[in-house]
């Protein structure tokens, strides 16, 4: 779609954002963290997996979802210890190299600057989302982070946004999601928002099949600003007419 395709939430009042590969590039991290895992548990014969594999069953998912996913006959018990595991290995590879996705904090200045109101809406555990946003010098931008531990239903259904929504006290109608992944982008969807999915080119019309209104490659992408130049021209618009009133721009 075209990137005026977000500018019917004018005038704009607050951000969601997913955390791992939306925020940050964490996906290697992941795969080395759960790859060693696996291969401690004999998973698949001691093949290890490739980054595809986890990208197409692991990204955007929660533990509990990988966690029925990989091991269907393990009891939760054996669960919670392997997941346990895994996110300690994340903590500490996470913690030696993480970086932000490009113009990302130039993003979060402009959100700033216009005093929207902001959530990380998440499905990674409470403690790796804290460490990430921590890392990113983040911890004071977001109101609230909202994680699957809290929500009924993980992502791909909505709760996690609308928890999200209901908190900040904002309307679907005038919020924008920022996602990475198929399962994330369908939770912004099915919340009522338009959704703009960072991913590569050849990723893209996957995510625009299930509903991304824009697709960028980081927040340097100038869709992305141009769509946002978008929404500051049509605020004063839409306020007037909330006014009963019409201003020629």
């Amino acid at each position: 779609m075209e990137s005026s395709g977000i500018g019917r939430v004018a005038p704009l009042e607050a951000v969601l954002f997913d955390i791992d590969g939306t925020m940050a590039i964490s996906d290697p991290f992941h795969h080395r963290a759960t790859s060693e895992m696996l291969l401690k548990v004999g998973y698949n014969n001691g093949v290890p997996i490739t980054p595809e594999f986890g990208m197409a069953h692991m990204a955007g998912r929660s533990n509990d979802q990988i966690g029925r996913f990989l091991f269907p006959d393990w009891d939760q018990a054996r669960l919670d210890a392997f997941f346990a595991e895994k996110e300690a290995l994340f903590a500490r590879y996470a913690g030696e190299g993480l970086r932000e996705i490009a113009g990302l904090t130039a993003l979060c200045r402009w959100a700033d600057e216009r005093g929207l109101k902001r959530a990380a809406v998440t499905n990674a555990p409470r403690a790796n989302a804290d460490l990430m946003i921590s890392i990113l010098g983040l911890s004071d931008f977001f109101q609230l982070v909202v994680t699957a531990e809290e929500c009924e239903r993980f992502k791909p259904f909505p709760d996690p946004y609308l928890r999200a929504l209901e908190l900040l006290g904002v309307s679907p109608e005038h919020a924008v999601v920022f996602e990475d992944s198929t399962t994330g982008v369908q939770a912004g969807v099915a919340a009522g928002m338009p959704v703009v999915a960072i991913a590569e080119e050849s990723r893209e019309g996957k995510l625009l099949a299930v509903g991304a209104t824009l697709v960028i490659r980081d927040y340097e992408d100038p869709k992305l600003w141009a769509a946002l130049d978008k929404l500051d021209i049509a605020k004063p618009e839409a306020a007037a007419e909330a006014n009963g009133t019409h201003t020629q721009l």
